[in-house]
């Protein structure tokens, strides 16, 4: 096996990290705190993007930096899911920096879902303005009422009746749904109670402006509403919408899921490399420029080892998301489970440890606004949860593992 990027790769790369020498480092902190201040509160029909997005989009459009997580040369860059790993990572070094490229969650997960599932007529309404970064979306799954980390107990609905489908539930963290260009949803719900677990759901795409969708709140954070895109409590109440709005089939649900949360978590882990890199460099900036008791802080209480064991931490997590991002690309999703979802654990879990020892480093500074620690904290925190907890995931690793034992002995 080889990760070795690309050439494709490593110049897609090269160019990507000189626009964000370029542009998005000088504004790194600047851009947090105006969009802190253009939106203050959870009123998430007051809020603003900063107007300088647009104007970094359109430079890396220009700069031929847009949709890089795509596999399409056409539409996008044309890159496998391991040549998109190292992209995504140095993207992950800014809370912000995936939107300027058009590679932000969930965007990206629904245009996978447009591209691989979608007909020619959703594409061509749905596809292609958020391939030209004109709207957003978001993908409604968790509901509050069931626990959401056993997929099977969604009790969101969806009705045939006549030419049209008819949508009710509740759905929440809904990552997007704050945003002021937010106009698309994926509803996925249960049609067909009958079937085995993994036929009983499907996904239907559904304007926001809807009748009958209502926004009722956005939820914080460890008290943050991560304006302008937020994670929102929403009803579907009677929504009708076209049959021509069902993804794929009906009780098709758990299929598309699999394909979109594949390479999906792919992006995630390698943006939250990316932070890590970024927390352990503030981490050890600090350290080396703040003195207490006559010593660099860096000299002080076991910091030298705990820089070592990010360093350590962070590469082993970076090789075993690039193995997976090459099992994706070899051999299919399907057979890249157990590293899937090995990384969900190891990647989310690094980020917090180091951002946390960074924190400290940083002492009541790490706490505050003047660093982005908390941001990068919350991520990590919310990442052990948003793509499934870790519990689930150690389910899966171990599940398959005893497989192989079980393989064996019968073979035997």
């Amino acid at each position: 096996m080889d990760f070795s990027p690309s050439p494709r790769s490593q110049e897609m790369l090269e160019r990507l990290r000189d626009f964000m020498r370029i542009h998005v480092e000088p504004i790194g902190e600047t851009y947090l705190q105006e969009v802190r201040a253009l939106n203050p509160d959870g009123d998430w029909t007051r809020w603003r993007v900063p107007p300088q997005m647009e104007d970094l989009k359109a430079k890396a459009r220009a700069a031929g930096l847009w949709n890089l997580f795509l596999p399409d040369a056409e539409l996008g860059a044309g890159l496998s899911t391991l040549d998109y790993a190292p992209l995504a990572e140095a993207m992950g070094r800014y809370e912000f920096a995936a939107e300027i490229f058009n590679c932000n969650a969930p965007d990206t997960g629904n245009m996978e879902v447009l591209y691989h599932f979608g007909n020619a007529a959703q594409k061509e309404q749905w596809l292609k303005p958020l391939l030209a970064g004109e709207i957003r979306s978001v993908f409604c799954m968790t509901e509050p009422e069931v626990a959401s980390s056993d997929a099977t107990n969604m009790q969101a609905t969806i009705h045939e009746d006549g030419d049209a489908l008819v949508l009710n539930g509740r759905k929440w963290w809904s990552t997007g749904l704050g945003h002021p260009n937010a106009k698309l949803a994926i509803f996925m719900g249960l049609s067909s109670p009958d079937a085995e677990p993994h036929a009983r759901h499907s996904m239907v795409l559904v304007r926001l402006d809807a009748p009958g969708v209502r926004i009722e709140r956005m939820l914080p954070t460890f008290g943050e509403y991560d304006p302008p895109f937020g994670h929102g409590e929403l009803v579907f109440d009677d929504v009708r919408v076209p049959k021509g709005n069902l993804l794929l089939g009906l009780g098709k649900g758990f299929a598309i899921a699999q394909g979109r949360l594949g390479p999906g978590r792919i992006h995630h882990c390698m943006r939250a490399i990316g932070a890590a890199e970024r927390a352990l460099q503030l981490m050890i900036e600090r350290g080396l420029n703040r003195t207490a008791f006559g010593k660099p802080l860096i000299e002080l209480g076991g910091n030298r080892e705990r820089i070592a064991d990010a360093r350590m931490a962070i590469d082993q997590a970076r090789l075993l998301t690039l193995y997976a991002a090459w099992k994706i690309d070899t051999v299919g999703v399907k057979n890249a489970m157990t590293e899937i979802s090995a990384i969900k654990v190891i990647a989310p879990n690094v980020l917090q440890t180091v951002v946390d020892q960074a924190i400290q480093m940083h002492g009541g500074a790490g706490v505050s606004h003047d660093v982005p620690l908390t941001g990068l904290f919350m991520l990590a925190r919310a990442l052990r949860i948003a793509d499934g907890p870790d519990e689930v995931h150690r389910a899966m690793v171990a599940r398959m593992e005893l497989n192989k034992y079980k393989q064996r002995s019968h073979a035997a």
